[in-house]
């Protein structure tokens, strides 16, 4: 009972120190995970010269890139492409504002007119710019949002739109800057005269060279503590970001040779043809040769990756290696199997004709509401454009010269319009299928209509050349790929491989079981592409994950299998570590060492007995420049021929340490430049050289400049 009472007296107490507790713990979190104090580096992308990207803002823009860039660009491109987009906007704009540079309401309509001056949709009848077109064309598309309406047949919105303007005034912008730069930028008369003297001050030498090579680099020892101090020394050169060292070791799911026996027995089944037991019953397998619907049979019965087209080609078209051989054939023979583009192949030659190579035609195109590629305003339906087209061909077959007319009222292929609805010489299978078997199995003269997916097409055939025989073959493809069985096997050998490097070595597993390993070194935070495997943006980010720790391993299923890797090592960032630097400062800094050597050994005043001396000879040099400072038979070495034009005719020099070697250099003639009247003309070279680098100088060394915070690690956008 007394110590409870006790408790009771001092609950106050208690609770003051529970809550500081409490409050300690919560805190030491906070402080433990910083970013909790603020979302801002989770929501924030960068920051720029003090502006902030937001993650949402960066992402809307890297979805509607990846839109327009299609499958082919990866997300890491992509984001990159956004982030130096952002960046040079971002820099720009503190530029801008500084200067108090804008774009106005009647100079961003000027902007518009400019770019949109010869766009069709914006034309009156006299061909002339009507902005009332664009002001009705710009309040649609606001009125429909987020809706799209059509520009040039494309769909665009009015936030696609928005963002049109936004690029004309930003180039226009950038372009203003760039001008008030370019107007700064002036080459005075000493600027001219200090560049001709350059190029026309000449000297003529005798030298000496002593090459580094002379002294072997096995006999110049260097040290750790020597690359360490050569880092400190040049620590401008040798600054580098966080990174990642990892191994791996790659099992790829590929085919076997027993895989692509198994393959090209499938094949030979249809090549020859058998008796299939299935489930009690016989099915026959009629023999590729010995097939009359070609379409089904490749299509479905030998379900070939590669579908049957009943098209003619000529020869340049067939599989190269093998073209010889196909086109050779006779109608109903078969070639194969053939291993081709990664698959196994069996072709037949179904049928030959001759064609012409090339055939020159003229037609107006009739489109119907849904064709491909028809204009927003189209709205006949597809009935009312085939009779349409129908009653042009028949006026057109009792009057052809109509033919222009008709083009210029009604054809909707602006491509060939203004050329009278020709199209002039081209190549067989040019145009899509429909239009090009009634150009190229017609005959000239002949005026018909096609229909096609753009629509209908009053074709003539006005001409075709050189008929040469073209065949019509099917192919039966199986692509080479590894078996159910094929698959398991690597599935166990990665897992087996896994299990054991967790217990044991890296490099001995892997050696054990004869795999090769692939280090990778110089990881850096927002790579993509790991050497070997490709774009891999999962390895990377694991490797700079904080729970990831040096020696921990990890499988990952990789496009072509899978990949077990290990982390090696985690860089911060800093200096390179002398282990990683030493690739490229041994070199200089043996450099360093042969040049003393060679100095402290050259007791010798004059070139003949230096040359005596080393056992080398006293070349000359003629017309050296400081423009160019190129030494004829040593190469390019600044530093000897500006010590060169230090020395006045019949100096002799001390000596130097150059390029490639130690030199003693001796003036033997100076030609100074012809005086001129005026340099205005070489000032004004100096100008042209100096507007002319504005463009990409000004931009690099303003980002140079700036402050950027990237976040893009931090904030996962990549």
């Amino acid at each position: 009972m007394a110590v409870l009472n006790k408790i009771r007296q001092r609950s106050l107490f208690l609770i003051l120190i529970i809550a500081l507790a409490l409050f300690s713990f919560v805190l030491a979190d906070l402080f433990r995970n910083s970013d909790a104090l603020t979302s801002k580096s989770q929501n924030i992308v960068a920051t720029i010269n003090g502006k902030d990207i937001t993650r949402e803002d960066f992402l809307q823009k890297v979805e509607v890139a990846q839109r327009q860039a299609g499958p082919n660009a990866t997300n890491t491109q992509v984001v990159n492409r956004i982030w130096d987009q952002e960046v040079r906007k971002a820099v720009m704009e503190s530029q801008y504002e500084a200067l108090g540079i804008s774009i106005e309401k009647d100079k961003m309509r000027d902007l518009i007119k400019t770019a949109l001056a010869t766009n069709p949709e914006f034309l009156n009848e006299a061909g002339i710019f009507d902005e009332n077109k664009l002001n009705e064309f710009i309040a649609n598309l606001k009125e429909i949002a987020p809706q799209p309406g059509f520009f040039n047949g494309q769909p665009i919105t009015y936030s696609d739109w928005t963002n049109y303007e936004q690029s004309l005034a930003t180039n226009a912008l950038q372009q203003n800057y760039y001008n008030l730069v370019k107007a700064g930028l002036t080459g005075t008369l000493a600027e001219g005269e200090l560049d001709h003297n350059l190029e026309g001050h000449k000297v003529d030498i005798k030298y000496v060279q002593v090459p580094y090579t002379a002294i072997p680099d096995s006999t110049v020892a260097v040290s750790k503590s020597d690359i360490s101090a050569y880092i400190k020394a040049h620590k401008k050169q040798y600054e580098v970001d966080e990174s990642r060292d990892i191994r791996y070791v790659e099992f790829k799911e590929e085919a076997t040779l027993e895989d692509e026996e198994a393959i090209k027995a499938e094949l030979n089944m249809y090549l020859n043809g058998r008796l299939v037991d299935d489930t009690g019953r016989k099915d026959t397998i009629v023999a590729f040769s010995q097939v009359k619907n070609h379409a089904q049979y490749i299509n479905t019965i030998a379900g070939s990756n590669e579908k049957y087209e009943e098209r003619f080609v000529f020869k340049n078209s067939l599989p190269t290696p093998y073209a010889d051989s196909i086109y050779n054939l006779n109608v109903g023979e078969v070639f194969g199997p053939y291993k081709h583009d990664g698959q196994f192949k069996l072709t037949k030659l179904i049928a030959e004709k001759n064609i012409p190579d090339s055939a020159k035609v003229r037609h107006i195109l009739i489109p119907f509401l849904g064709a491909q590629s028809a204009a927003p305003d189209i709205i006949q339906t597809e009935a009312e454009a085939k009779a349409t087209a129908d009653s042009l061909l028949a006026i057109l077959k009792k009057d052809r010269s109509k033919f222009p007319e008709f083009v210029e009222e009604f054809s909707s292929d602006q491509g060939s319009v203004q050329n009278e609805g020709r199209y002039d010489w081209h190549p067989y299978n040019t145009m899509v299928p429909e239009f090009n078997d009634f150009e190229f199995e017609g005959e000239v003269g002949d005026l018909g209509v096609v229909k096609t997916v753009f629509g209908f097409h009053i074709i003539e055939i006005e001409g075709q050349k050189d008929k040469k025989r073209a065949v019509n073959v099917g192919t039966i493809s199986k692509k080479i790929e590894p078996s159910e069985a094929t698959i398991n096997k690597v599935f166990r050998d990665a897992s087996k491989f896994e299990v054991e490097v967790d217990k044991k070595d890296f490099q001995e597993v892997a050696t054990e079981s004869k795999y090769t390993v692939r280090p990778i070194n110089g990881i850096k935070v927002l790579d993509e592409n790991i050497t070997g495997i490709g774009s891999q943006r999962q390895i990377v980010r694991w490797a700079f994950e904080d729970e990831s720790k040096v020696g921990d391993i990890k499988r990952f299923t990789i496009s072509s299998g899978y990949a077990i890797v290990q982390l090696v090592a985690k860089h911060d960032k800093g200096l390179m570590a002398v282990e990683d630097a030493s690739a490229s400062v041994l070199p200089l800094i043996r450099k360093e060492k042969k040049a003393q050597i060679i100095k402290d050994r050259i007791s010798a005043t004059t070139l003949e007995d230096v040359a005596a001396a080393e056992n080398t000879t006293v070349r000359t040099a003629s017309a050296i420049t400081m423009k160019t400072p190129t030494i004829s038979g040593a190469g390019r070495e600044p530093l000897v021929v500006g010590t060169a034009f230090g020395l006045d005719e019949g100096e002799t020099s001390g000596l130097i340490e150059g390029e490639k070697g130690v030199y003693m250099i001796q003036v033997t003639k100076v030609t100074p430049a012809v005086a001129l009247e005026n340099y205005q003309a070489a000032a004004n070279r100096v100008e042209q050289r100096k507007t002319g680098a504005v463009t990409t100088k000004v931009y690099n060394a303003l980002k140079a400049a700036a402050v950027i915070e990237d976040n893009r690690a931090k904030t996962q956008v990549q």
